[in-house]
C-alpha cells in the first residue's frame, strides 16, 4: 500500500461522522490462528494467489500439499474444493466491509479509484484480489494484527470470471459491482450466457442492506442476475436508481435504492483521460457510499482531483517538445476496450496504433476490429503492425476507413511512422493493445514504447 499513499499525498482529516466507525467489531474473526490444525490442504497453483493461500493455510495449522503440475494432482473426490478467494474469505473478520468489483473492462480502475477515496479519509484498507495482492494476503495480516488499529476496515477488491467459477460460500461483500459484459475469455467460457451467469455469482450471497450494481440494458445479465438480487438492494450503471452520467458537463448524478435520496457528483477535476474514465470515478464514489462507512457525497468530491489512473490505462506517458501528448492503453485487451478508449479521445485528433495477436471471438465470424471504424474516423490516422498487424489492417480498410491506415513490421517502425504522422498541436497519440499477447522481441509490454522515442527531449509524467 506504500505506493498508493504515495501517489495520493497528505492526507486529509477524516469526516466526523467517521469516528463512529465500529472498530471494535473487528475484533470478530471468523477464523483463528490452527483453526485447521490436523487438516490437510492441498493447493493447486502455485502462482501468486496459490502461494499465498499456502502461507495462509499454514498460519491456520493446516498441512499443505502444494500442487503446481498436472501429474501432481491428487483425487479430489469427497473433498471440499474452494476458490482461493472464498478460502480467504473465510478468515475475514466478519464486520470487514468488502467492495467488490468485476466486469469485462475497468474493474481495475474502478477498484483503484474505490481504494483511493477510502484511503483519503484515513480508513485502513486493503485493494488486491485480481489486482496486485491477492485475498489471502489480506486474511492473513487481519489472522496476525496486534491491535484494533492494524486492523483492515475495507477490502476493495477486484473479482475475475476464473475466480467465480467455483461457487463460494464465504464471500460476502457489502457492494458488489458488476461494470458491463462484452465478448471475452470465450475460449474459457464458451457463450456470453455461461460468461454472464459466472459473473453473476458475485450476488449469491447479497442479503438485507447490501448492494448489488449492474449495468443497465445488457440482456445475458438481466438473464442472469435475477436468482441473486432478489433479497438485496439493486442499483444501475446509467439507470434509476443509480449512477447517470452526463459526459457533456461532467456531473454524475446518484439515486440510492435504500432512500431515494438524489445527489450529484462534480467530476470536472479528474485528470484521468477519457469520457470512461468519468463513468469509472462515478461508478467508485457511488459503490463507496453504499458502503455505509460515514462518508457522504459531500466529503467524496474532494478526492475527484487526486484520483490517479493505473499505468498503462489512458496513461499520459511524455508530452514531447511539439508539444504533443503520448497516451497508453495497452491495458485495452480487446476490442470492445479500445472502442471505449477511443470513444473518450472523440475530441481529439490523435495518431492510434493497433497491434499485437488477436484474441479469437468464438460467436463471431469476423475479428471484431471492424466496429473501430466509425470512431476512427474522427482521428488523423491509423498505424497497425505485429503478427496482426495485416489483418487488422485488411479489416479496417475494407470496412471503409477513410483516414490513412499504415502497416509498420514493428512496434519501432510503428513509433518512427507516428512521429512524422504527428504534427504540432496534436492533443494525443494513442498507443492501443487490442490484442491478448504482445510479441515483440526484447519487450515485455506496450509500456516500454517510450524505449523508442527520444526521451531526453520529452516531459515525462
Amino acid at each position: 500500500m506504500a505506493a498508493l499513499a504515495a501517489s495520493i499525498g497528505l492526507r486529509p482529516k477524516p469526516p466526523s461522522s467517521l469516528k463512529s466507525f465500529p472498530y471494535t467489531l473487528f475484533r470478530r474473526i471468523q477464523c483463528s490462528i490452527e483453526d485447521l490444525k490436523g487438516q490437510r490442504v492441498a493447493v493447486v497453483g502455485l502462482g501468486v494467489s496459490g502461494r499465498a493461500a499456502v502461507k495462509l493455510a499454514l498460519s491456520r495449522g493446516a498441512s499443505v500439499l502444494a500442487i503446481d503440475k498436472n501429474e501432481q494432482m491428487v483425487p479430489l473426490e469427497g473433498k471440499l474444493v474452494m476458490s482461493e478467494l472464498d478460502f480467504a474469505a473465510e478468515a475475514l473478520p466478519q464486520s470487514m466491509k468488502i467492495l467488490a468489483v468485476t466486469g469485462t473492462n475497468g474493474k481495475s480502475t474502478v477498484t483503484t479509484f474505490a481504494g483511493q477515496m477510502l484511503h483519503h479519509f484515513g480508513i485502513e484498507i486493503f485493494v488486491g484480489g485480481n489486482l496486485g495482492k491477492p485475498l489471502s494476503d489480506a486474511a492473513f495480516l487481519c489472522l496476525h494484527a496486534n491491535s484494533i488499529e492494524d486492523m483492515i476496515q475495507v477490502a476493495v477488491v477486484e473479482v475475475s470470471s476464473y475466480q467465480l467459477e467455483i461457487p463460494t460460500k464465504y464471500f460476502s461483500p457489502s457492494v458488489a459491482v458488476i461494470l458491463n459484459l462484452t465478448p471475452d475469455h470465450l475460449e474459457r467460457h464458451k457463450t456470453l450466457k455461461n460468461y454472464a451467469e459466472t459473473k453473476c455469482r458475485l450476488f449469491s450471497h447479497l442479503k438485507h442492506n447490501k448492494l448489488a450494481i449492474l449495468p443497465v440494458g445488457n440482456q445475458y445479465m438481466e438473464e442472469a442476475y435475477s436468482k441473486y438480487t432478489d433479497k438485496c438492494n439493486l442499483a444501475w450503471i446509467e439507470g434509476n436508481p443509480g449512477i447517470k452520467t452526463d459526459f457533456g458537463s461532467k456531473v454524475a448524478t446518484f439515486s440510492f435504492p435504500t432512500t431515494g435520496i438524489v445527489t450529484h457528483l462534480q467530476l470536472g477535476d479528474l485528470k484521468a483521460i477519457g469520457a470512461h474514465n468519468h463513468s469509472n470515478a462515478a461508478v467508485a464514489a457511488f459503490s463507496v457510499l453504499g458502503l455505509d462507512v460515514g462518508i457522504d457525497c459531500d466529503f467524496i468530491k474532494s478526492t475527484v482531483g487526486i484520483l490517479s489512473i493505473l499505468p498503462h490505462r489512458m496513461q499520459v506517458v511524455c508530452i514531447d517538445a511539439h508539444g504533443i501528448t503520448w497516451v497508453n492503453d495497452s491495458k485495452a485487451t480487446n476490442v470492445e476496450s479500445t472502442l471505449t478508449g477511443l470513444k473518450g479521445l472523440k475530441e481529439h485528433n490523435a495518431v492510434v496504433l493497433l497491434g499485437g495477436v488477436a484474441k479469437a471471438l468464438n460467436d463471431r465470424e469476423s475479428n471484431g476490429f471492424e466496429q473501430l471504424i466509425d470512431d476512427l474516423k474522427h482521428h488523423k490516422g491509423v498505424i497497425t503492425f505485429g503478427s496482426s498487424g495485416a489483418m487488422i489492417q485488411k479489416t479496417l480498410c475494407d470496412g471503409g476507413l477513410e483516414v490513412p491506415c499504415v502497416r509498420a513490421m514493428n512496434l519501432k517502425q510503428a513509433v518512427d511512422i507516428a512521429k512524422n504522422m504527428a504534427t504540432y498541436g496534436l492533443a494525443f497519440f494513442s498507443l492501443k493493445h487490442t490484442c491478448s499477447l504482445y510479441q515483440e522481441p526484447k519487450l515485455s509490454s506496450f509500456g516500454h514504447f517510450a524505449f523508442f522515442l527520444p526521451i531526453k527531449r520529452f516531459r515525462c509524467m
